[in-house]
């Protein structure tokens, strides 16, 4: 690695390629991870799990499961690697949670000198609260220790219900759940809920036929069909999307944590997240959809809502407060960049929002240090860690600035 420094290049790292940015696209050298993905030890005990950063967090999951382990919390999407995943700031729902990255315990660096250095609270807790969510600008994430649970299963309930109840009611439905979210289609008054309690009652999967009619055929194929219709016949699109939030449905059963977390998504769309302040959820809402039901945006993709509690990493989007996440999904070959923007624009500005890492958004670093309490000690770490910038790109450049 020493090289590269000494030279003067640069390096970026690709985990799964699951962002929808262009977080890692480098015009120096792109190191893959996909062969780093070796479980190297588990201490069951002390629920410590030692991977190297390239595993995915599907393939954790059934590794962890073998020994009794599982993730605290998870977001819908498995696929990601672990390093990129926490990276990025990824985060599921409930506000007993913060962040992916909150589960790890030490972060193993490869510096741009060479060296190679263990991160942790104990360690350096600057350096560590930097690492946690650090958009692979300090060096490469080879290794970290994750903080597991004991496995647990989830009672799923996915149903729906009047937006406007929903909204009315998040505060008692956070409380309530140990796992709140849900989607709304704009132009539809439902908001299709989901919500998962932790459970010692033994599992109660969907049959075969049942998840794949739920997960592969209604949440896929017949999604994807709307979808392409909407694209072709644009003045349909509030039609189809009343239809296809009032044909969800409802759905119950009891599963493996992961297995309930966890959803296939198989249709091909973009998306932007923004991480708001919880008091100020509703009003967000109906704001984004306001904008989503303008007929200059023709979206026939649904807002996600999640909340979490606030976490201390430095660049956690939730840092500090607790959060409501808000989702704008645009299908293929639809312009997303106008209704991006627009949403952006909105929560950036009136709601303080804070774009995730991992997704699209319009922000530069001079927008978002205002809104990072612990901006300047990030980039004291970064400067110290990587002085030469070896690990930054166009995007890194926009988003956190050159390297002091």
């Amino acid at each position: 690695m020493g090289d590269f420094a000494r030279r003067g290049e640069t390096v970026r790292v690709a985990g799964a390629g699951h962002s929808f940015n262009d977080s890692v696209l480098t015009r120096g050298t792109l190191i893959s991870l996909d062969r780093m993905a070796r479980v190297i030890d588990v201490d069951r005990e002390a629920r410590l799990v030692r991977v190297e950063a390239g595993a995915t967090l599907g393939a954790l999951c059934e590794a962890m499961d073998v020994h009794g382990l599982a993730f605290p919390n998870m977001g819908d999407i498995n696929v990601q690697s672990i390093a990129g995943a926490t990276a990025t700031g990824t985060h599921g729902t409930g506000l007993a949670f913060s962040n992916l990255s909150s589960c790890l315990n030490s972060i193993e660096l490869t510096l741009a000198s060479g060296d190679v250095v263990e991160v942790s609270e104990e360690s350096d807790r600057e350096a560590w609260l930097a690492a946690r969510v650090s958009l692979g600008a300090l060096g490469i994430v080879s290794a970290v220790t994750i903080r597991a649970a004991p496995a647990f299963r989830l009672r799923a309930v996915e149903t729906t219900a009047p937006l406007d109840h929903t909204l009315t009611n998040l505060d008692a439905l956070n409380s309530r759940h140990d796992h709140f979210g849900f989607f709304t289609f704009p132009h539809s008054p439902l908001a299709m809920t989901k919500t998962w309690e932790r459970t010692d009652a033994p599992a109660r999967p969907a049959s075969a036929s049942s998840e794949w009619i739920h997960d592969e055929l209604l949440t896929n194929y017949a999604y994807w069909a709307v979808c392409r219709l909407g694209r072709a016949r644009r003045s349909w699109i509030p039609a189809l999307n009343r239809i296809s939030a009032a044909a969800s449905g409802t759905t119950r059963y009891t599963d493996r944590s992961d297995r309930v977390y966890a959803t296939p998504r198989r249709v091909p769309i973009t998306e932007m997240e923004y991480a708001i302040p919880i008091g100020r959820a509703a009003e967000a809402v109906r704001a984004v959809r306001a904008i989503a039901e303008q007929h200059r945006h023709d979206v026939p993709c649904p807002l996600e809502v999640r909340f979490s509690a606030g976490d201390d990493a430095l660049l956690a989007p939730s840092g500090g407060r607790e959060t409501c996440w808000i989702a704008v999904h645009q299908f293929e070959r639809i312009p997303w960049e106008p209704y991006f923007r627009e949403v952006d624009e909105l929560l950036t500005h009136e709601y303080d929002g804070r774009p995730h890492w991992g997704k699209r958004h319009f922000r530069t670093a001079a927008d978002l240090q205002p809104h990072y309490p612990g901006w300047g000690t990030f980039q004291a770490v970064r400067a110290r860690l990587d002085p030469a910038g070896t690990f930054t790109n166009a995007h890194v450049e926009r988003v956190l600035g050159a390297v002091a």
